[in-house]
């Protein structure tokens, strides 16, 4: 019996393989590939020409966030910390995309390499991007909204992120140089009493307000389009008319005119203390109000959400069958208990994801509280903050108003994990996760 011999380790790479590893395109050039060859050698020069010049530098900045503080008065431009921490990201994410750009070329020179050892023809530049165009149109599609993704979402979040570890904020901003703090600000939220405080009172406020609006908002648009479906209502296209104008209007737009309405100098509460319903101290939108502000947001968020639900909940209602509930007649079941377990249920698994996406957008509502109470008036037992303000808000109040952008960062942080497993685990646990056949 033959003794199996053991190939020599590298034996049975292509040249042309190892040529790309060592330097981009060169693997191409030697495949007669020379203008596919030579953009990708112009790609890497001009890559390590940034790293030179620019590259390295950002990147150490980055860990630095500077080592020249600025003195305007003394002509002493120094560094900008912030600014070094943005090219520095921005960095990074350009190594990232250009170790993407490199495995792209080892994998081509691969595939090459392999056509060329069958005897089949290579293909020239422009025939690789006629395969590129119908082969993989997909590759190209994607592409453009990955970069503009990476560019207007993730690269912000990333810089926030940083920016939670830092003591940026305060009287530390440039030309005051910025450092790396840690945990710092975390700890700050998480032990200061004034700063706990204000975020168990908010939270507990935050958590009422996007359970609450959504239960409105969703129940409400439900509420409306069954009303609409229902064969005893005349005139439909007339009465769903009314809810497109709610829905058409800028939501900012409500939100000033409603605050013009219930404003102390405003008719609503003019006419209620002619009236002689109220005394002539009530206020429903001031410096102190509370639950009169906070029902506000309740009857105005509903009347700028409500009707999306309803045209989305119309169009569900159309296709439902209308042979479950002639069964369901004929067993007995009364219009509630059809509603309760026929049309609930498969409004909910085709709606599960909404409801998500509105708790969300309602945790984080920064609109209806800001445009229904301009001024900027902080209640007693708050920090920054006031009783009907959210989470969002009170971040608002931290970075814009007050310049405390690492407390804002880390408050930002811990309301995005907050935010993310909580959807997740509505998700996993919704019918529309675990009911995926059923209505198939």
């Amino acid at each position: 019996m033959d003794a199996v011999k053991k190939k020599p380790r590298g034996q049975g790479v292509p040249y042309q393989v190892k040529l790309s590893c060592v330097f981009m395109g060169l693997g191409q050039l030697f495949c007669r590939q020379f203008t596919k060859g030579a953009l990708l050698m112009l790609l890497e020069v001009g890559f390590i020409f940034f790293l030179v010049f620019a590259g390295v530098d950002n990147i150490i900045g980055l860990f630095t966030l500077g080592t020249t503080e600025g003195v305007p008065i003394m002509g002493i431009e120094g560094d900008n910390s912030i600014s070094m921490l943005a090219w520095g990201i921005t960095t990074v994410f350009l190594v990232l995309l250009f170790a993407l750009a490199y495995y792209a070329n080892i994998k081509d020179v691969i595939y090459t390499a392999r056509e060329m050892a069958k005897g089949n023809r290579v293909r020239n530049f422009f025939e690789s991007c006629q395969t590129l165009l119908n082969k993989k149109f997909y590759f190209l599609t994607l592409t453009l909204p990955l970069v503009f993704v990476c560019i207007f979402n993730i690269m912000p979040i990333v810089f926030t992120a940083l920016v939670a570890f830092t003591n940026y904020g305060g009287e530390i901003v440039p030309p005051k140089l910025v450092s790396w703090t840690g945990f710092q600000s975390f700890r700050v939220i998480f032990t200061m009493s004034e700063y706990i405080g204000t975020m168990g009172k908010i939270l507990a406020w935050n958590i009422l307000w996007a359970v609450g609006s959504t239960f409105l908002v969703y129940f409400g648009g439900l509420g409306l389009a069954l009303l609409y479906n229902s064969a005893c209502l005349k005139f439909k296209r007339f009465w769903r008319v009314f809810p497109m104008f709610a829905y058409a209007i800028p939501s900012f737009i409500t939100l000033t005119g409603f605050y013009f309405m219930f404003c102390d100098s405003g008719p609503i509460v003019g006419l209620l203390k002619d009236w002689g319903w109220v005394s002539e101290s009530f206020t429903i939108i001031s410096y102190d109000s509370k639950w009169s502000l906070r029902l506000l947001g309740f009857f105005c968020c509903a009347w700028i959400g409500v009707p999306s639900v309803m045209f989305l909940a119309t169009g569900i209602l159309s296709n439902v069958n209308k042979e479950m509930y002639e069964a369901a007649r004929l067993d007995g079941a009364n219009g509630f208990q059809q509603f309760l377990y026929l049309t609930l249920p498969f409004v909910l698994f085709a709606t599960t994801p909404v409801i998500i996406s509105t708790f969300i957008n309602q945790f984080n509502n920064f609109s209806i509280f800001y445009f229904l109470r301009p001024e900027t008036v902080y209640a007693p037992g708050y920090f920054n903050a006031n009783s009907s303000d959210l989470l969002i808000n009170w971040m608002y109040n931290l970075t814009v108003e007050n310049r405390l952008y690492s407390l804002g960062s880390a408050l930002s942080l811990i309301l995005f994990a907050f935010m993310a497993v909580f959807s997740l685990i509505a998700y996993v646990t919704s019918p529309a996760y675990k009911k995926e056949d059923t209505y198939r």
